[in-house]
């Protein structure tokens, strides 16, 4: 029988604490028995919530999607062209500094599995915001996959690089970041030229 209280939601929340609480490293490291061990539980009580590892990291990843695209879609509601991108990419940043081990989920590639539908729903409406956020520069839909693609990129390396201590010089981050995105928005108006 379940432990009062112990749900496969509670179970995520636990695991998405866990990951956390890790760092840009918790993701990779969650284990069953660090969830177990936080939830006060045997690991074979998890199996009552989730079917293994994989099942489990799916619904972190799929939770941290969630929220990071409620966060972008608060971010550039209203905001169009530059600003958006702008806003989009604060977005990515500050959930980056704020929650690194679930900003690792997000990077979780769903696969065609059926076990990964949520997972993929979640991510679609991520490429939504993006694709209406690329849209105000009225590209056609054929050049909304290269402005989203070049926006992750960029704002997902600088994030890599950044919570990793890859930027080693004393010069100012927040210069170089605006600088990269200055960029990326030019880039994107290439595109929609």
């Amino acid at each position: 029988m379940p432990r009062a209280g112990l749900t496969r939601e509670a179970v995520a929340t636990v695991a998405i604490d866990l990951v956390d609480d890790g760092g840009t490293a918790g993701f990779d490291r969650l284990t069953l028995a660090a969830v177990a061990g936080r939830a006060g539980v045997a690991v074979p009580s998890l199996y009552k919530h989730v079917s293994s590892l994989d099942d489990l990291r799916r619904l972190v990843a799929t939770a941290s999607v969630a929220e990071l695209t409620r966060v972008l879609a608060a971010a550039t509601i209203g905001r169009a062209g530059p600003d958006a991108v702008r806003a989009a990419a604060d977005a990515i940043r500050a959930f980056a500094h704020r929650h690194p081990g679930r900003y690792a989920a997000t990077q979780v590639a769903p696969s065609s599995d059926p076990a990964d539908a949520q997972l993929v729903a979640r991510a679609d409406e991520t490429l939504t915001v993006l694709a209406g956020v690329m849209r105000g520069f009225g590209l056609p839909d054929d050049e909304l996959v290269d402005a989203i693609r070049m926006l992750r990129s960029a704002v997902h390396g600088f994030i890599t690089l950044e919570l990793g201590g890859g930027f080693g010089l004393p010069d100012d981050l927040d210069r170089s970041y605006a600088v990269l995105i200055d960029g990326v928005i030019a880039g994107v108006e290439r595109l929609a030229a």
